[in-house]
């Protein structure tokens, strides 16, 4: 019986694509002939990556709900270190969450007093 591998685990072996002339073209001149493989695997294991996270955060959105694009965009603000316009929009994020907070509670004691 044969083991499920992660990506990036387990022997190499050669398998078959077909690419357009040009892409081959364009990974050659960036990889030389010899590296091709490689960036190919690392290329397939980011993606495979992005694949999961999609769908991680689809099952978190499906119980959870969507996500508030302001609080986002307040929290990618402090990333950047962009302080005095990520202040103004943590504020108004954090008030927003307190308000849904606040809803949420109000509507568990309400569930919960019927």
């Amino acid at each position: 019986m044969a083991t499920s591998q992660a990506p990036g685990e387990g022997p190499v072996r050669p398998v078959s694509v077909s690419l357009h002339e040009g892409t081959i073209a364009a990974l050659k001149a960036r990889t030389g002939k010899r590296g091709m493989s490689a960036y190919v695997e690392t290329l397939i294991q980011r993606q495979l990556e992005r694949d999961r996270l999609h769908e991680l955060i689809e099952d978190a959105e499906t119980e959870h709900g969507s996500v508030d694009q302001a609080a986002v965009d307040a929290k990618r603000a402090i990333l950047r270190g962009d302080a005095a316009g990520s202040a103004d929009a943590a504020g108004s994020a954090d008030a927003a969450g307190s308000a849904d907070a606040a809803g949420s509670a109000d509507a568990a004691g309400s569930a919960d007093a019927a």
